[in-house]
């Protein structure tokens, strides 16, 4: 029994040398080492956002994200037209005079019309028609090709004097001319119509930014205007023994698909007086003969195209179109020709043989 306690003497005196040798070299826990940021002049240190602490009440300071909801507007330009306007650096042409020539398209101005007074007016109707660019004798409205004068389709002709010569389209509310448009209003029509979309940001999927786009489904395609409607009005002049025709407006038409119907939409009317000037500039393409090309205006003064009647003034009380009175396509093809020929019939009645 002794034996044993004074074991265990030793035993408790060898342990508390132990601790006491190893109490010198005790430096503590360890540190969570962090790697510091070398300050600059650009380094800016901020303090953290906390909240004022009320009647001794301990509150969590809440995360404040610094990125705000945006706002966007996508005007990108849709349609197509005159969208690789570049000019040659060179002459592209094997004429060594062609650069003086074209000097002369450009500088080319209408024959006045001749006055025509409403006293002298025997009959007067006025009649809508429609020219369709796929028949082969209107191809040459939908030219797809590019010279030193842009985009050679007519409806780009129409854009660039509405955009360079200051022509004014008008809405399609009426085909009295009665209501300008202005050009964004235009190309917003080319553009479709505006959709206001929410999307989810970037830095935080909790903030959500406003984007204004042009939503392209209701946007006509660059091929789909090959329809241009014509308004004109047929003046037989008792002075002269002479049945004239004057074109008053023109309105290119957009087929639009929905769906699986296809709608067609005028886009703009514009007064053809007006625009003559820009169309005796512009060259109508001539497939036999590239070196011997009218323009426009001697075009549609010449009546070197074929059109179909929608609409006119003869036996219309109710002033509908061709299409709200007969639904069969056939039908109103033979009711067109019917009103050109009343109009022929009434000059050729005027004169004896």
């Amino acid at each position: 029994m002794k034996k044993t306690m004074k074991t265990s003497c030793i035993v408790l005196a060898s342990l508390a040398m132990t601790l006491s040798a190893n109490a010198q070299f005790s430096y503590g826990a360890k540190k969570k080492t962090t790697t510091a940021t070398p300050a600059t002049k650009d380094t800016v240190i901020t303090k953290p956002v906390t909240k004022p602490v009320a009647n001794n009440q301990v509150v969590a300071a809440p995360t404040i994200s610094d990125v705000k909801p945006t706002k966007n507007i996508d005007t990108t330009v849709v349609g197509g037209f005159n969208a690789n306007n570049k000019r040659s650096l060179r002459n592209g042409y094997a004429f060594f005079s062609e650069t003086n020539s074209r000097k002369g398209v450009k500088e080319r101005l209408p024959l006045p019309y001749e006055n025509l007074r409403e006293e002298d007016a025997l009959f007067s109707e006025f009649v809508w028609e429609e020219i369709d660019a796929r028949e082969k004798i209107n191809r040459t409205f939908m030219y797809q090709s590019y010279d030193e004068n842009g985009d050679q389709r007519f409806f780009a002709v129409l854009l660039r004097a509405i955009e360079k010569d200051g022509v004014v389209p008008f809405s399609t509310v009426d085909d009295r001319f009665t209501t300008p448009l202005s050009l964004d209003e235009v190309n917003a029509s080319l553009k479709g119509s505006l959709d206001t979309q929410l999307v989810q940001n970037v830095l935080d999927p909790n903030v959500y930014d406003t984007s204004i786009i042009y939503n392209t489904n209701l946007a006509p395609n660059p091929d789909s205007i090959y329809t241009f409607r014509l308004k004109e009005q047929w003046i037989f002049d008792s002075k002269t023994s002479r049945m004239y025709s004057r074109i008053i407006g023109i309105a290119p038409i957009a087929a639009i698909q929905i769906g699986n119907k296809v709608v067609k939409r005028p886009l703009f009317w514009i007064y053809y007086p007006e625009l003559r000037t820009s169309l005796a500039k512009a060259e109508v393409y001539n497939p036999r003969n590239i070196s011997s090309r009218i323009t426009w205006e001697e075009l549609f003064e010449s009546r070197y195209f074929n059109g179909y009647v929608v609409k006119s003034t003869l036996d219309n009380y109710n002033d509908k179109m061709l299409n709200a009175l007969f639904k069969d396509p056939i039908k109103r093809l033979q009711e067109g020709e019917k009103i050109k020929q009343k109009i022929f019939d009434f000059e050729q009645d005027r004169w004896v043989y």
